[in-house]
């Protein structure tokens, strides 16, 4: 079987396994790694006809993960990661550093591997994955807090796990390690990273509103991740929180630099996109079990599965001892206390359970090299990777399918504050659209009959949602309309701006505001439609 045909095979695959996962209500990261890793076994049972899939990691870190993080960032609301910007900072650096030292003394003491692999078995595990994470939280019916925080964590941690990885392999490569140094290529790279990726967000948000031609603008779009990624780990610097930081720049600044038409085609190719990479990745995790059972043929299946439970429980549990000091005891300062009331133990306990392992823990792992510069083999290699791919099997599969039945349990439910804001944003936006229909009206007179028809869906909103309504703002912009749709457009014309007001005053979120922003969008799109 060729690579292109395998490519095919996978890709039907995706879609025909999402679907089915749909039906059966299992999230599709979970029901994706488990056909994955039956269709594996057809390799050993094929007599060769089908030859093991082995994922190439630079695969990974360079074609899927920069557009997945990307996209992540891009649908990242600023106003809530900045507003739980400690919790998430506790989770993405504080939780992966504490991870990685615990498990490299259990690796170290109770399995035997030698200080430096444990340190890089600890840095490979320590991160839980973003995708599988964002794709599992967006399906179940949590508070919105959870969400964001979980989102946020998924952002950064893997920028913070990438960085501990290569110092851990440089100290067993070179057989030094020095804290403070460890530290300091920490800072470098991570404040790097994110000056990079602020840098290609201003420019890619200057030259965007001077592409003209859809197609480019499309492409463009699509390689923003890559020109954000490659200067950054040309540099040596933190690509992960390069493309993060560009995808949260970019993403707040497209509803102001794109055009209607724009966004929406932006929004579709996004969804295709990371839809296909997600179930792509997931099938591909189950596909590596023949490859890593090949490394390890010699070994006791019964020491190899107790090295996974031992890592896994340790990985599982130290979440658990993290989350909840982390979550309590900075509640102890009175002016955080004042500012943040004490969490309900139940939501703690959901956030400290959401800790699924998964591509990136992969990669990282098969990215081992293969010797130290000495010649000599690197220590515990095979059984590293053998680890890994346990841990993401034990977390993934184990905690992901019992998520639900956790929420259930505690009586978890999901909180209305979006749909709270999304009320507020509505009748402001029917306020602004009316203002702007009476500026025309005084302007003038011979289009009151059009403004009439378009008027009537505003008053409607505005009595469902509320009595209140704003003064009126006079805006010469607003005058010369000639038919019914250039009334209507003016309308739209008021509701973006209020929508971008009020989102920029921190009323509304970004989640929010792309929701009614693409509603307008596709109601101006129906204008031109129907021309």
């Amino acid at each position: 079987m060729t690579t292109v045909e395998l490519i095919i095979i996978l890709l039907v695959a995706t879609a025909a396994l999402a679907w089915l996962a749909s039906r059966v209500r299992v999230p599709y990261p979970i029901f994706l790694t488990l056909a994955g890793l039956g269709i594996s076994q057809l390799s050993r049972l094929s007599h060769g006809h089908f030859r093991p899939v082995e994922l190439n990691p630079e695969v990974v870190f360079l074609i899927f993960l920069p557009p997945l993080l990307y996209h992540a960032g891009l649908m990242t609301s600023w106003r809530d990661f900045r507003s739980n910007l400690r919790a998430i900072s506790m989770l993405a650096v504080g939780l992966v550093l504490f991870t990685m030292i615990a498990i490299a003394f259990v690796a170290h003491y109770a399995i035997g591997i030698g200080w430096g692999p444990a340190f890089v078995l600890g840095a490979i595990i320590s991160p839980p994955d973003a995708v599988a994470a964002t794709a599992i939280t967006q399906r179940l019916r949590v508070p919105k807090r959870i969400v964001t925080i979980l989102e946020g964590e998924s952002l950064v941690n893997d920028a913070s796990a990438l960085i501990a990885y290569r110092v851990a392999i440089a100290a067993v490569a070179g057989g030094v390690f020095s804290l403070g140094d460890a530290g300091m290529k920490f800072v470098i790279a991570a404040t790097g990273g994110i000056a990079v990726g602020y840098a290609v967000g201003k420019i890619m948000v200057w030259i965007r509103p001077r592409i003209h031609d859809p197609s480019v603008e499309g492409f463009v779009a699509l390689l923003i991740p890559y020109i954000a990624f490659l200067p950054a780990e040309w540099l040596h610097l933190s690509g992960v929180l390069s493309v993060v930081t560009a995808g949260v720049f970019v993403g707040r600044k497209v509803p102001q630099i794109a055009t209607s038409h724009g966004r929406l085609r932006l929004y579709a190719v996004w969804d295709t996109l990371v839809f296909l990479l997600n179930g792509l990745i997931f099938i591909l995790i189950g596909l590596q079990l023949p490859a890593v059972i090949e490394r390890l043929e010699m070994q006791s299946w019964g020491s190899l599965t107790g090295n996974v439970l031992v890592i896994g429980s340790t990985a599982i549990l130290v979440r658990i001892l993290w989350v909840f000091p982390a979550a309590y005891l900075p509640r102890l300062i009175p002016s955080i206390r004042r500012r943040e009331p004490w969490p309900d133990p139940r939501q703690v306990f959901l956030v400290s359970w959401v800790g699924l392992r998964g591509i990136v823990s992969l990669a990282a792992a098969l990215a081992l090299p293969l010797a130290i510069p000495s010649g000599a083999d690197f220590p515990s290699r095979d059984l590293i990777i053998f680890i890994t791919f346990g841990v993401i099997l034990m977390t993934l599969v184990g905690q992901g399918l019992t998520l639900p039945l956790v929420i259930k349990a505690l009586r978890i439910g999901a909180d209305d504050i979006e749909e709270r804001e999304e009320e507020v944003a509505r009748l402001q936006l029917a306020n602004a659209a009316l203002s702007r229909l009476q500026v025309m009206a005084i302007l003038d007179e011979s289009a009151v009959p059009m403004i009439d028809r378009v008027r009537q869906p505003y008053e409607q909103r505005l009595n469902y949602y509320g009595p209140r309504r704003r003064g009126i703002i006079i805006d010469d912009a607003a005058a010369n309309c000639k038919t019914t749709d250039d009334v209507l457009r003016a309308a739209l014309g008021a509701e973006r701006e209020m929508l971008l007001k009020l989102r920029d005053t921190g009323e509304i979120g970004d989640d929010v505001l792309r929701k009614l922003q693409m509603e307008l969008d596709l109601q101006e799109a129906s204008l031109e439609t129907e021309q």
